[in-house]
């Protein structure tokens, strides 16, 4: 007997817009013999198909595991209703009604199709450099509302040409409701400007002219997906000194495009992992081991470089005409927030960039590159942006609607949506009044995009913190979180840790409920709640804030902590005898000497007691220069570093390290000793604690040979360990934890 035909409707959400998924059911749907209909609406894309019961489960798993490479499918939800007699299939206009859940897919770097059609001299598209379609291009930047159709994107004043819009209308075609489309007769163009804002060319030969301003030792600013990059000879000394003199950027590493891979391995080494990582979909910029290839200026300092590849047609046109490899750095003064719109970036950039190659496309929303290492085998996002940002983290229960303001370093925003958490693209430092602006601009547009009203608005403990300061503005209730629950929490949620779990938070600060300054923690979490379990034994830290661009206060402070105003000649070096008499006498009186547990302060200490770095022009630089002196060869040998209660006693560490440093032990030895020493104290913690799961968060994570070291280690005695992978372990990751915490 045959059964009666069926309908059946699709429900599939997560990031399922503009990735070619309609044209794909189309292609399935007509392919397998089954009528019906696909559309894209708020909450992601709906399909209904009839057929018997056999041939549409055949079809659902196909749907599943067939899909364009890059959708990802944060849940689908199917049901069998009574049959309409559907006749045909047909991809029907986009609904925008209902919740607005759909995943927003970041923008992708350029596929190989496009380039090839860019490279070839008999295709329409040759040297265009804003050529994409569903396989690649741009999302994010360009996405003004949703469901991601042509009018709601930046592109909207572009009208498509006759070729353009068969392509654009025709479901066999890569570039069916591909929505950024375009093509030399109909989309967006080049000019290459002189400082003034006067067109010097345009189109090929604006690109052909502002490699030519490159090659002749110039600094170009160029309109990119996410805004400007400055860009230069990274070969020029003299180049790069006068970008980092007009950039206001002392020796704070600089990012290198490189215009092919083999190119980029030039550069630096690469491992499988790290040449994977270059030329993935994402395209982030990855620290990679420099070859010397460039000159010192890049990365002064630093045995790592940060390299990228080119992401868009216009990114590869111009690395190709250029011939070398350049800087590549945000189009922005330090601390500023990037440029996105040509007229701003005249006045913004003036006095940085010798000519500005500019494009009519607008930039809805800034997106930075992010930045990416891989460490225990693995990638880990530093700064999460273009590529990555905004796709959710899902978790596996629901979260009532809160927004995050996150941190005051590397501040990024979130919301709790849909069964998740979607988390901003990288918005930066919170020091100036621009870069706050864009914390709000940036916090309003996610809450437009998705008709978001948030019942409550978490922040960090800090009343100072300028996230603290907009959250209390918004008028809703505030939350509150604990700094370093929120890392821990991030971590887990992540990583879909269950409680209980034991949270090792280490990094440079964080508000501590009991008025000192955090940084050391070890956080039990359970039940909902935390507990401070254990932590660095605290110091005093002269002159505060002061000292997080001064390692050597913070080895003052240690030192003062042991031996009082007997200081070690180690410490005493850093200092004229006039300073050391009055931050002696602060930290007598305890007067701006505020006590921390700070791990970050800790590597800072060791950096200037082992003579590498007295002062720092950017975050963490000290604790960098201890990891890069870090012996290659692994030694098991560790200074003592005893659990004495609930403190972890670095003053044993201390000792053995001075008198290792007199007796002319290689730094490098110094440095292994110490990072063993503190993964071997995180295994004590774990042990006395007694919880399986282990999870790492904070900056101090950044550090490739502690991170490895304390995976290794607590791997090693039985624990499982969970890291950051989706999110930044360092501040970049705040506004997830707090989501998390103020949403359940």
């Amino acid at each position: 007997m045959t059964l009666p035909d069926l309908r059946m409707r699709v429900e599939a959400r997560g990031a399922v817009q503009g990735i070619g998924l309609r044209p794909f059911v189309h292609r399935l749907a007509t392919q397998m013999g089954l009528p019906g209909w696909v559309q894209n609406s708020a909450a992601g894309v709906e399909i209904e198909v009839e057929g018997p019961r056999e041939r549409l489960d055949a079809f659902l798993a196909r749907l599943r595991t067939e899909k364009p490479p890059v959708a990802v499918y944060h849940g689908m939800e199917h049901a069998f209703l009574e049959p309409l007699g559907l006749r045909g299939f047909e991809i029907r206009a986009s609904s925008a009604a209902g919740a607005r859940r759909a995943g927003v897919l970041p923008d992708i770097a350029a596929c190989p199709e496009c380039l090839r059609e860019v490279s070839d001299p008999a295709d329409r598209r040759f040297r265009y450099p804003f050529a994409n379609c569903t396989h690649c291009g741009p999302r994010y930047s360009i996405l003004e509302s949703l469901p991601y159709d042509r009018p709601n994107t930046s592109m909207r004043g572009f009208a498509m040409c006759d070729a353009c819009r068969a392509e654009y209308e025709n479901p066999r075609d890569r570039r069916f409701h591909a929505q950024a489309i375009a093509c030399p007769a109909c989309g967006p163009q080049l000019e290459l400007w002189d400082p003034t804002g006067n067109a010097l060319a345009r189109g090929d030969a604006a690109l052909r002219a502002a490699a030519a301003e490159v090659r002749a030792g110039r600094i170009l600013a160029m309109k990119g997906l996410g805004g400007f990059l400055l860009l230069c000879d990274a070969r020029d000394a003299g180049a790069v000194a006068r970008l980092r003199a007009r950039k206001h950027r002392e020796e704070k590493p600089f990012a290198l495009m490189a215009a092919t891979l083999e190119a980029a391995k030039a550069l630096a080494e690469a491992t499988a992992a790290e040449e994977a990582l270059l030329v993935s979909p994402e395209a982030p910029i990855v620290l990679l081991r420099s070859r010397g290839a460039v000159c010192a200026g890049v990365a002064p300092g630093s045995p790592l470089i940060g390299v990228m590849l080119p992401t868009t047609p216009l990114h590869h046109l111009l690395a190709q005409e250029i011939g070398f490899a350049v800087v590549a750095t945000s189009g922005n003064l330090s601390d500023e927030p990037i440029c996105t719109d040509e007229r701003e970036a005249l006045e913004r950039l003036s006095g940085i960039a010798d000519a500005f190659l500019a494009h009519d496309r607008p930039i809805a929303r800034p997106v930075d590159d992010s930045v990416a290492r891989i460490i225990a085998g693995r990638a880990t996002l530093l700064r999460r942006a273009r590529g990555y940002a905004p796709m959710p983290i899902v978790l596996g229960t629901p979260l009532r609607p809160v927004m995050a303001a996150g941190a005051h370093l590397k501040n990024t925003v979130a919301l709790a949506v849909a069964g998740g958490v979607v988390v901003s693209q990288h918005i930066g430092d919170l020091d100036t009044a621009g870069a706050r602006a864009a914390m709000e601009r940036t916090a309003r547009s996610l809450e437009a995009l998705y008709e978001f009203q948030p019942e409550a608005v978490a922040c960090d403990l800090h009343p100072d913190y300028a996230s603290t300061v907009y959250a209390q503005s918004r008028g809703v209730p505030v939350v509150r979180v604990q700094h370093h629950f929120a890392h821990v929490l991030s971590c887990m949620a992540e990583n879909e840790v269950a409680e209980p779990a034991l949270g090792i938070a280490w990094d440079g600060t964080g508000w501590g409920p009991d008025g000192t300054v955090w940084g050391g923690e070890f956080l039990l979490v359970r039940d909902n709640s935390w507990q401070r379990v254990a932590h660095l034994r605290t110091f005093p830290l002269p002159g505060g804030e002061a000292a997080v661009r001064e390692p050597r206060r913070a080895a003052l402070g240690l030192a003062y902590e042991i031996f009082g105003e007997a200081l070690p000649p180690e410490v005493t070096c850093h200092f004229r005898p006039e300073e050391t008499r009055v931050l002696l006498g602060m930290l007598r009186a305890g007067v701006s000497a505020p006590r921390t547990s700070s791990a970050g302060r800790l590597f800072d200490a060791v950096a200037a007691v082992a003579g590498l770095r007295a002062r720092c022009s950017y975050e963490g630089q000290a604790a960098m220069q201890l990891e890069f002196a870090t012996d290659d060869e692994f030694t098991a040998e560790a200074y003592p570093f005893p659990m004495n209660g609930s403190l972890l006693d670095w003053e044993p560490l201390l000792r053995v390290l001075l008198d290792d440093l007199r007796g002319a032990v290689p730094i490098s030895r110094v440095s292994a000793k110490f990072h063993n020493a503190l993964a071997a104290g995180m295994v004590a913690v774990a042990r006395h604690v007694g919880v399986e799961r282990v999870v790492l968060s904070g900056g101090c994570f950044q550090n490739r040979v502690l991170a490895e070291r304390a995976i290794e280690a607590l791997e090693a005695a039985g624990f499982a360990v969970f890291r950051h992978l989706r999110v930044p372990p360092n501040d970049g990751g705040i506004a997830l934890g707090q989501a998390v915490a103020a949403g359940r």
